[in-house]
């Protein structure tokens, strides 16, 4: 028996939905900047907690366009953590600031407050924290040091659709928050696609003139801006999609529930949740020193897996001669070489989950786990 770790297939319970969207907008003769755009952005952002949303062509380019907005350049430090995609720090990059990594805790992997505290120079302008796996990153204290230094924070959500710290949406922490909707995330389209959410007008009036050739009005471009609109057909189908998506979080929860149980015995690094967190449970990350042979033993089983992430950044050839490549993340590191993922989403049975359990069980007496 093959266990999926991810299936992308519209569940038959909306797939007639989503294919009355899609047509409604085929035929509607309006593609782009239309009132499905208008719709979803005023669904999601009522959803996420904020004022303001502008979709845009990828969470890539939510991370960039928001930083650029803000005014976020050559000269400027960004901190980021030292374990992430290496998106979060691409979109820094991209706006010409610098780089500076910020080592992990090392349970949860999220960016540390305190290692955040000792990484602010004269030149930090902006924190990135990134609510990794699907778990809200330490907003309060996060938002305290920033605070305290006159920081401005740019939440990486692109895990985190449907994410709550202390009662609240992961997205009204921060400043702003950046979301993807890679067709893989917890709310996926059929292609790329992401947004920006904020509480912050101005900030949102800059981001629609920079995702349009820095235009507002037709062959009037106020600045350098770029193409990067979420199209019509995709936000249509992400409509759909967000009005499932509590029923699918619950099911991954009761999937992480499940895994949590049956797992406590097996002597793997289980994720933790700290007190006042309901996580998205984008994925669900072990952790044991013998990955690779846990892997390739689930493998044979039939049991999918991948691995997020099995490098930090700064080990990447793209920053390779940098100050960030030399970055002490040694918590991070070990990570990366550690963390393993599990099947996670709502496409997995009971039975799926039991035959996930018993393959682990059975893998880790094996095994080299902690």
């Amino acid at each position: 028996m093959t266990v999926a770790f991810l299936d992308l297939t519209p569940p038959a319970a909306v797939r007639a939905e989503i294919e009355a969207a899609l047509l409604r907008v085929a035929r509607s003769g309006r593609y782009l900047l239309g009132p499905e755009l208008d719709a979803f952005e005023a669904e999601f952002a009522a959803f996420a907690g904020a004022e303001h949303c502008v979709a845009v062509g990828s969470g890539l380019d939510a991370l960039r366009l928001a930083l650029q907005a803000r005014g976020i350049g050559p000269g400027d430090e960004v901190l980021v953590p030292g374990q992430t995609f290496v998106a979060t720090w691409l979109a820094v990059s991209a706006v010409g600031a610098t780089v500076v990594p910020v080592d992990v805790d090392p349970a949860s992997h999220l960016m540390d407050p305190e290692a955040a505290r000792a990484a602010i120079g004269p030149r930090t302008a902006a924190i990135v924290p990134v609510d990794l796996y699907g778990h809200p990153a330490p907003h309060p204290e996060l938002r305290a040091l920033a605070d305290r230094h006159g920081l401005w924070i740019l939440d990486d959500a692109a895990q985190a659709h449907g994410a709550r710290l202390d009662g609240r949406p992961v997205g009204s922490w921060a400043d702003a928050s950046a979301w993807s909707f890679y067709p893989g995330k917890n709310l996926g389209a059929m292609g790329d696609g992401g947004a920006v959410t904020t509480d912050d007008a101005d900030l949102a009036r800059r981001l629609r003139r920079l995702r349009n050739y820095g235009s507002e009005q037709k062959y009037v471009h106020l600045e350098q801006g770029v193409n990067s609109r979420l199209d019509e057909l995709q936000a249509a189908v992400l409509r759909v999609r967000l009005r499932g998506l509590p029923a699918a979080s619950a099911r991954r929860a009761a999937v992480a529930r499940r895994y949590l149980d049956g797992l406590a015995g097996t002597g793997l690094g289980l994720p933790p949740v700290a007190p006042g967190a309901a996580p998205s449970w984008h994925l669900f990350v072990v952790r044991t020193p013998d990955r690779d042979g846990l892997r390739a033993t689930l493998d044979a089983t039939g049991v999918q897996t991948l691995v997020h992430y099995p490098s930090v950044p700064g080990r990447q050839p793209a920053y390779a001669g940098t100050p960030a490549a030399q970055a002490d993340v040694p918590r991070a590191v070990r990570a990366a070489a550690e963390v393993l993922s599990l099947p996670m989403g709502p496409h997995l049975t009971d039975d799926d989950l039991e035959t996930v359990l018993a393959a682990v069980t059975t893998a880790t007496a094996g095994l080299v786990t902690a």
